[in-house]
């Protein structure tokens, strides 16, 4: 059965431990793979980390338009050209960083049956892939911003 699943908000300690990566995919690794979409479509995300669901194994999710994406073990194999744009996230909530990321990237893993593909992307699923794959290695948005952006964020977070 298909599930929503809870997601983890900054500063919870799963979101800054590097995920360990998946052997094979198995009928866990599927319905994760689902639940994680579920969960990304029911808070109207486009992309989500297995970390970001409390769950420390490299796995990612992406959706745009109809296409999804389901990668375990995504490696960075080339990047091309520059683009900053705003980015937000569900695990740090109300906060958006202007970020500079490469404008094409290639991505390979895993697929959703076991095969390793290559996934070829521009623009914004190019940084969405970038985006998931940098909770992999317990990188966040935050971790982007200028000084004086983040002393005024652990300034807000300090006060709530």
């Amino acid at each position: 059965m298909d599930k929503i699943l809870e997601v983890k908000k900054y500063p919870d300690t799963i979101l800054r431990c590097n995920s360990l990566p998946v052997e094979k995919i198995t009928g866990e690794e599927l319905q994760l793979f689902k639940d994680m979409l579920n969960t990304m479509r029911y808070f109207s995300g486009i992309g989500l980390a297995a970390p970001q669901v409390g769950i420390n194994r490299r796995l990612i999710v992406a959706q745009l338009r109809e296409r999804s994406f389901l990668l375990a073990n995504p490696e960075v194999i080339n990047v091309k050209g520059k683009d900053k744009m705003e980015e937000r996230c569900l695990s740090v909530p109300d906060v958006h960083v202007n970020i500079e990321r490469s404008y094409e990237v290639i991505v390979k893993g895993l697929n959703e049956e076991g095969k390793i593909v290559e996934v070829k992307a521009k623009g914004l699923l190019a940084r969405v892939l970038l985006h998931e794959i940098d909770h992999l290695n317990a990188k966040l948005i935050i971790d982007y911003m200028n000084f004086l952006q983040r002393f005024k964020f652990n300034l807000n977070k300090r006060r709530h």
